[in-house]
């Protein structure tokens, strides 16, 4: 799904908002969750999972091209972990995590 096929999803489901505001409440939310990635911040939307930063080691990368050798800089990458419940509904309604 894209983000504007869930802007028209959720504008369908709820035809008492206008489109318009529709889309500025997702792209908002979605704003608000890079932003604070970018400040290294954790995000937790409960039932749904939680978005963190992992940070990669510099290391030696090779051009594809030439074969040369290229430091390549460590950096920030973002990570989602599903919470339980989404991990569930994904799975049929049952935690493959779940011991039994």
């Amino acid at each position: 799904m894209t983000k504007s096929e869930l802007i028209a999803h959720l504008a369908m489901q709820h035809p008492h908002l206008r489109l318009p505001d529709v889309e500025a409440v997702v792209s908002t939310i979605f704003e608000e969750v890079s932003s604070a990635l970018a400040r290294g911040d954790r995000v937790e939307l409960r039932g749904f999972g939680a978005f963190t930063t992992r940070r990669r080691d510099p290391r030696q990368g090779r051009n594809p091209r030439t074969g040369e050798a290229v430091a390549v800089a460590g950096k920030g990458m973002p990570h989602f972990r599903p919470g339980k419940e989404l991990r569930a509904r994904v799975n049929g309604g049952q935690d493959p995590g779940e011991a039994g």
